[in-house]
């Protein structure tokens, strides 16, 4: 079975909504860091200062996911576990796979 949508769910609110704003200006810090690292190769900027960079964008990044994560599980998860029946399995299926590639990366 693939992931649940909860577009296909009318009414349904994500977890992650009531912080939308705060979400949204982490996005655009993120990005911006993307875009400094580009500067930093066209200005040929020292190796290890690019990873160095590389690596505080990989951790904004990480830490919006698990952010994004516990409010998947919080809200979404738990709705969905305290309705039970086959989407309770399936979300619980979806946030593990979630985690699992959360791991890989």
């Amino acid at each position: 079975m693939g992931p649940v949508s909860d577009a296909e769910t009318p009414g349904h609110v994500h977890g992650y909504i009531h912080r939308k704003d705060d979400h949204l200006k982490r996005l655009r810090r993120i990005e911006g860091q993307a875009r400094g690292l580009q500067r930093m190769v066209e200005d040929e900027k020292y190796c290890i200062d690019v990873l160095t960079q590389v690596s505080a964008m990989t951790s904004a990044l990480q830490s919006f996911a698990l952010g994004l994560l516990e409010e998947h599980l919080s809200h979404c998860v738990a709705e969905a576990v305290a309705s039970g029946g086959p989407e309770a399995d399936a979300k619980v299926r979806e946030a593990s796979a979630a985690i699992a590639r959360l791991v890989r990366s």
